[in-house]
């Protein structure tokens, strides 16, 4: 390990500003979980589970927006890209405190749907102003510093909303969000290398229209080629085009999903799977101390896990060797289980660490392999994707604790969320080894014998 490299890499002006800007933009998101929900308990009278439907709501909008603004960026650039989010932050949530449920729920998908994408900018433009060991220790600190937003955001929302100011608070989030988004359009942090000549990018342009199709992955291309209008071959003859025309139109449609190869998937599968231990072990802590009327010890346990997982990824992030994202989920996974023991808040605060380790690992080694997997020019498309893959899993990982929370108790949300973590791993390799075994040059010796 080498720790030097967390120095050489803060040196560098544009990095230490964009993991600043990166992670105070976040602060006011992850307290507006707590904020909106104790927003509909308190002011607005209803009841948790009409606060959980307004969180699954903002969450839907989040996951289908996210793929959809990271595009954004890949193809008009990051200043117009996040207009639409700058105006829509400080609209919807100045205006979320002032309405009645009804109209607070489309108001929250919209605001989840056009929500500022700081998360796939920063990874994108990482993968842009680092490379090799520095790419590595720039995610490690992006993840750290997740980590100290989500020690500071949900702590402060819950001190204003109990403290009767969630209006303000709801307020705030939406301004505050706004002004971070107009200090990354003044800022502009770049999310593709240096473009080249005119000359070169129309020789690049030309050998990628003649490689894409036979370069993507086999069901790209038979998707490309269902997706030809029948009689389009005899329309395309009559014209003029004839063959031609179809390799176009397969070439066009291939190379928008020439990026999406088994690779990536499995990276989708981990930040989906990372999500689901993670908010599960969140719902797990809560109703073990809650059970045992505890509740104000709850910040006890966080901070160990949240801690923990600051230290994971300063180790992470000062290694010479990148690690399997799949490796290190199943190890978060199997080390989640034997919290389910916990008999009282100290112990389950120390059995938190271990998983706790490899949280932030988990999420910097999935980030740096979608950018090594993914060109520049859909990167910020793959890192909507995976945030989306992620949200997926934090909105699966709650209600599957919360159901074996409810039959069996406190103890069981830790096992399922674990289970399945480990299960989903386990298939993961499984699968990963059979298609490397499938895709191997045959080892054996066919050359053939010769003639006496």
């Amino acid at each position: 390990m080498n720790f030097a490299l967390y120095r050489h890499l803060l040196a560098v002006r544009p990095i230490r500003r964009l993991l600043l800007v990166g992670m105070v933009a976040r602060i006011p998101h992850s307290a507006a979980g707590v904020l909106l929900t104790l927003h509909i308990v308190l002011s607005l009278g209803e009841g948790y589970a009409a606060a959980g439907a307004a969180a699954a709501v903002m969450t839907i909008g989040i996951a289908v927006g996210a793929p959809w603004r990271g595009r954004r960026v890949d193809t008009v650039g990051l200043r117009r890209a996040l207009i639409p989010s700058v105006v829509s932050e400080a609209l919807v949530w100045s205006a979320v405190p002032y309405v009645s449920y009804q109209w607070l729920l489309p108001l929250v998908f919209v605001g989840g749907l056009l929500t500022l994408p700081i998360f796939s900018v920063v990874r994108q433009s990482l993968g842009v102003l680092a490379d090799g060991e520095q790419r590595r220790t720039a995610f490690a600190l992006d993840a750290i510093s997740t980590e100290v937003v989500f020690m500071i955001g949900p702590a402060a929302g819950a001190i204003i909303a109990t403290s009767g100011f969630t209006v303000a608070g709801l307020t705030a989030v939406g301004i505050s969000t706004s002004l971070a988004g107009l200090f990354l359009i003044w800022f502009n942090p770049p999310t593709r290398s240096a473009a080249p000549t005119a000359e070169r990018a129309g020789e690049l342009l030309h050998a990628a229209e003649i490689a894409v199709v036979s370069a993507a992955p086999a069901h790209v291309q038979e998707a490309a080629a269902e997706l030809v209008p029948a009689g389009a071959e005899s329309d395309g003859a009559a014209a003029g085009g004839g063959p031609g025309r179809r390799r176009a139109f397969r070439t066009r449609v291939a190379h928008n999903f020439a990026w999406f190869t088994a690779a990536v998937a499995a990276l989708f599968a981990v930040a989906a799977g990372t999500g689901m231990v993670l908010s599960g072990t969140d719902v797990g802590i809560v109703a073990a101390l809650e059970t045992g009327g505890r509740q104000s010890e709850i910040g006890i346990v966080f901070l160990f896990w949240c801690a923990a997982s600051v230290v994971g990824g300063l180790i992470y992030g000062a290694m010479h060797r990148p690690v399997s994202p799949m490796l290190l989920l199943l190890g978060m996974a199997a080390l989640t289980i034997p919290m389910g023991f916990a008999t009282d808040t100290w112990t389950l605060a120390l059995l938190s660490i271990l998983p706790g380790l490899l949280c932030a690992p988990v999420l910097s080694s999935a980030s740096e392999k979608v950018a090594d997997l993914v060109s520049e020019e859909r990167r910020g498309e793959a890192m909507g994707w995976y945030g989306s893959a992620l949200t997926a899993g934090v909105a699966l990982g709650a209600p599957l604790a919360g159901v074996f929370i409810d039959g069996r108790g406190p103890s069981s949300g830790f096992t399922a969320v674990g289970v399945a973590g480990v299960v989903l791993c386990v298939a993961g390799l499984v699968l990963q080894q059979v298609r490397r075994s499938r895709t191997a040059p045959a080892s054996k010796d066919i050359t053939p014998r010769p003639h006496p």
